[in-house]
């Protein structure tokens, strides 16, 4: 990366680790990143898409599924193991003023898997459902989008990790939402 653009990215991670640091955010972040937190969320997908849908139901949630963890693997195990960037609270430079607010995680940084996963479900749910409910990407975009914002805050991504990683994760969403609309043209 080039170096103006490191810096770029480092400054920008501290605005927000830091200049945006508050105890309602302190309390609240750590939690939005956490995927247990978002179980009731998952259920009710799942639930509505069956008691709605049937089949057409249990097609999105599988596909849903692969697309989350199509951009998974992908993200952790390829993308990651070769770009092999630290995390700021390994990166020599940034390490020293980090605030980390969760563990610091053993893996690499970038791209960041939970923007990669959440942004493909988010961009693969606005894609199947646009029609029916127009308002659903402000949703779903706002629930990635927030996701992305706490793995910075919490001092475990620089923004570039999570922008790159929300970018692929719309790719891979729009990707099966394109294999959902092959598979039920009628939806």
């Amino acid at each position: 990366m080039p170096e103006h653009f490191l810096q770029l990215d480092r400054h920008l991670f501290y605005f927000i680790n830091h200049d945006l640091s508050n105890p309602f955010f302190d309390l609240i972040m750590p939690l939005l990143r956490n995927p247990r937190f978002w179980i009731p969320l998952y259920i009710f997908i799942i639930g509505f898409c069956i008691y709605h849908y049937k089949k057409q139901g249990a097609i999105i949630i599988i596909l849903l599924a692969l697309a989350a963890g199509f951009a998974d693997f992908t993200s952790a195990s390829i993308i990651k193991y070769n770009v092999k960037r630290l995390r700021p609270c390994r990166d020599p430079v940034v390490a020293q003023t980090d605030i980390s607010r969760v563990p610091c995680g053993m893996g690499y940084s970038f791209p960041s898997t939970h923007a990669t996963d959440h942004f493909a479900m988010a961009i693969f749910l606005s894609l199947v459902f646009f029609k029916k409910w127009r308002w659903i990407w402000f949703w779903t975009i706002l629930w990635a989008g927030l996701i992305c914002f706490a793995q910075v805050y919490v001092g475990v991504h620089f923004p570039v990790d999570v922008l790159c990683g929300a970018l692929y994760g719309s790719l891979v969403g729009a990707l099966f939402a394109f294999i959902f609309k092959k598979l039920q043209p009628s939806f």
